[in-house]
């Protein structure tokens, strides 16, 4: 019997000092402009102004957490029975983000019939003064992060939050001018309910993502029947069981696989490797079992 382990780790996998430094930045200048933005629209009741003030609520709470996620998982736990870490911890976070985005969208849909048939004053000039300062405040985040969003899925989240936050901003900006120019009093809560169904899609991917994780579903780029088929024509090798793939955060996929053969272990091993690295697998645990007892670990499998 043998067993292997290659190992192969990304640049991906693993969150650096500065990604943790551009999320702090990032945190600091949304924050700073959400209390701004809060103090203007219950001023004013701008229905439009309060859903990008929620919106710009969850890229706090977002971006909080995904920096607490990065600092978790960067550091890493030294409880033993924590063997992997604080990697999930992020895409906890992802998970919770999206749950307050849709939240913030049903808020404001609840608003927007609220007001049908009695919208209010809101002042045209107002909304877009304060509409471009949060669109500058969240381009500079977006700015800062967006180069590490593809490698975290706590990063992600955060980004997908600061970025319809600014789509948010510009439909006010937009409903500042119908507001000013026209004299539309609808304008305000159009552009709400705007923002939060330009939301919802992203809101609902990011959950899928993180979902998908959690149940440690196959990674979306890994076939599982190839790799199956691949291991299974190698020479040497009789059959393939308890084969297993996952993710267990943002660009860290792990396989595990059992393989029956009565040739040289050592040079399956080697074979096998190959195989699972040329579809992305370098972190994976492979087993090899003479045919007795693979045939035996194939029956008594039971997941």
């Amino acid at each position: 019997m043998g067993h292997g382990h290659s190992h192969g780790v990304t640049p991906q996998a693993a969150p650096t000092r500065g990604r943790i430094r551009r999320m702090t930045l990032a945190l600091g200048i949304i924050a700073a402009f959400l209390v701004l933005e809060v103090i203007v629209a219950l001023a004013v009741d701008s229905l439009a102004l309060l859903a990008d003030a929620g919106h710009m609520l969850t890229d706090v709470a977002g971006l909080s957490m995904g920096l607490a996620a990065l600092v978790l998982a960067h550091r890493g736990s030294r409880k033993p029975g924590r063997t992997f870490g604080w990697h999930r911890a992020e895409v906890l976070t992802a998970m919770v983000n999206a749950v307050l985005l849709l939240g913030v969208a049903a808020w404001v849909f609840y608003e927007a019939i609220e007001r049908i048939g009695d919208p209010p004053e809101v002042p045209g000039v107002a909304l877009m003064i304060t509409a471009a300062a949060g669109l500058a405040a969240n381009l500079v985040a977006m700015f800062l992060i967006r180069g590490d969003a593809s490698g975290s899925l706590a990063v992600r989240g955060a980004y997908l939050e600061v970025l319809a936050d600014a789509v948010g901003s510009v439909g006010v900006l937009v409903a500042g001018v119908l507001l000013t120019v026209f004299d539309w009093t609808y304008a305000d809560v159009v552009v709400g309910v705007l923002i939060s169904l330009w939301v919802l899609p992203r809101a609902l991917s990011l959950a899928a993502a993180s979902l998908r994780i959690l149940t440690q579903a196959s990674p979306a780029h890994v076939d599982v029947d190839a790799v199956r088929a691949d291991l299974e024509s190698l020479p040497g090798v009789d059959g393939v069981h308890d084969l297993h793939v996952w993710t267990l955060t943002t660009g860290m996929d792990v396989a595990t696989a059992h393989l029956t053969s009565d040739d040289d272990p050592n040079g399956v091993l080697q074979r096998a490797r190959v195989v699972l690295d040329t579809h992305g697998l370098s972190h994976a645990t492979v087993q090899v079992e003479n045919a007795a007892v693979g045939r035996r670990c194939a029956r008594e499998v039971t997941w």
